[in-house]
């Protein structure tokens, strides 16, 4: 029987199976590196859609542009808003992407999510019912400022109570009152849900409204956001005790 050559280790042809060391086994296909940076590609993929638009990835052709201290600089081709931000020296960032046109900030991006992330945290813990009084017989133009208020609150987090109150003699139509406030209720359904039907109760009516869901949210008859806290109708005095 052969046997290894005693010079070197080595075998001969003729070497028999039982001395031959088996190959390493070797897939086809080459083992997954796992130093690569696919998964870091896939997750810096993930975070760079989180966020608004800002700069050269808004795709509007035109936006209203929000100056850095928050005053209205009015509607402009979006290259206009872009030159306004390098001038600036800030980013140009969407805002409010369902607005027609969209609402477009001048504000440095870490700032921006820096003052978003604490709102956010803000309104979680402060979020506040904000009351609207109303009329029966309101007019279309003082209505319209009421429901803008309205759907401000709503856009901030805040819950909305619609009070709608009536004078002794207002009580001898009082589906015009209901008609009023279902007249509100409409406008801001696009905001929030109704907690409960319009019926009325002694000489008031009283309807609750929850914002919907914060990505679900978009300004239909404001602009833009207005203050976040701003003063409610709970301290007008709607003449509650007058007797017409």
């Amino acid at each position: 029987m052969l046997e290894p050559s005693a010079l070197n280790g080595e075998f001969s042809a003729e070497t028999p199976p039982q001395y031959l060391m088996p190959s390493p086994y070797r897939p086809n296909s080459p083992r997954p590196n796992n130093n690569n940076n696919g998964g870091q590609n896939r997750g810096n993929f993930r975070k760079e859609d989180k966020g608004p638009k800002r700069n050269d990835r808004i795709r509007a052709t035109e936006v209203r542009v929000i100056s850095p201290k928050g005053e209205m600089m009015g509607i402009m081709p979006t290259q206009q808003a872009l030159d306004l931000a390098r001038e600036f020296g800030v980013d140009l960032i969407e805002i409010a992407a369902s607005a027609v046109p969209p609402v477009c900030k001048l504000q440095e991006y870490g700032k921006y999510l820096y003052e978003e992330a604490k709102k956010h945290k803000h309104q979680k813990s402060a979020s506040k019912v904000k009351e609207i009084k109303l009329r029966p017989r309101i007019d279309n133009h003082d209505l319209f400022i009421k429901v803008r208020r309205a759907e401000n609150f709503l856009f901030h987090g805040h819950k909305v109570k619609l009070l709608l109150q009536y004078r002794y003699r207002e009580l001898e139509h009082p589906e015009i009152g209901i008609a009023t406030i279902t007249k509100a209720i409409e406008a801001l359904m696009h905001i929030s849900t109704r907690d409960n039907e319009p019926k009325r109760s002694g000489r008031a009516i009283v309807v609750g409204l929850t914002p919907v869901q914060q990505n679900k949210r978009k300004l239909v008859h404001n602009e833009a956001p207005g203050e976040e806290d701003g003063e409610d109708d709970s301290a007008v005095d709607n003449d509650e005790g007058d007797a017409e």
